[in-house]
């Protein structure tokens, strides 16, 4: 089965009121929702330790009408929450990998299906743009839509 990867092309911060460095994360926050209401079991790859805890504290306070179940790696469950987030490798087996790092990680091919994020700034809008091509090279299906601005 081909890998599939969804870039999200995030607004410009100035197009969109309460737009600030965290997009990427809200944005992730969204899409493992979305991914856990589909009973899919996602990974959240971050940059560093400190980047994992921010997406968990997000993840808490989230939507209060409908939790998402999730853990830092290492965490939680034996076989971790529908949710499991770190900044190593996974351990365990998921579909979806939801990408906050500025590589594609070489453990990429493992995933059916990838969410990534090509932020407005244009430092990260061109590590955004290797990303992409890395994709293209090792025959994932890629794919890109921007994102609603409304929060």
């Amino acid at each position: 089965m081909q890998t599939q990867v969804m870039f999200y092309l995030l607004p410009d911060k100035k197009s969109a009121s309460n737009i600030n460095a965290s997009t990427a994360l809200y944005h992730a926050c969204l899409q493992a929702s979305y991914f856990y209401r589909q009973n899919q079991r996602v990974f959240i790859y971050t940059q560093d330790q400190k980047s994992a805890e921010q997406i968990d504290e997000m993840l808490w306070a989230f939507d209060s009408d409908s939790f998402v179940p999730h853990n830092l790696s290492g965490e939680g469950p034996k076989q971790g929450a529908a949710v499991e987030i770190s900044h190593q490798a996974p351990r365990g087996r998921r579909p979806v990998l939801i990408n906050l790092t500025s590589t594609v990680p070489n453990f990429a091919s493992q995933f059916q299906f990838i969410v990534d994020f090509v932020p407005s700034d244009e430092t990260l809008k061109q590590l955004a743009r290797e990303r992409f091509k890395t994709c293209r090279q090792k025959g994932f299906q890629v794919n890109n839509q921007a994102v609603s601005t409304t929060q």
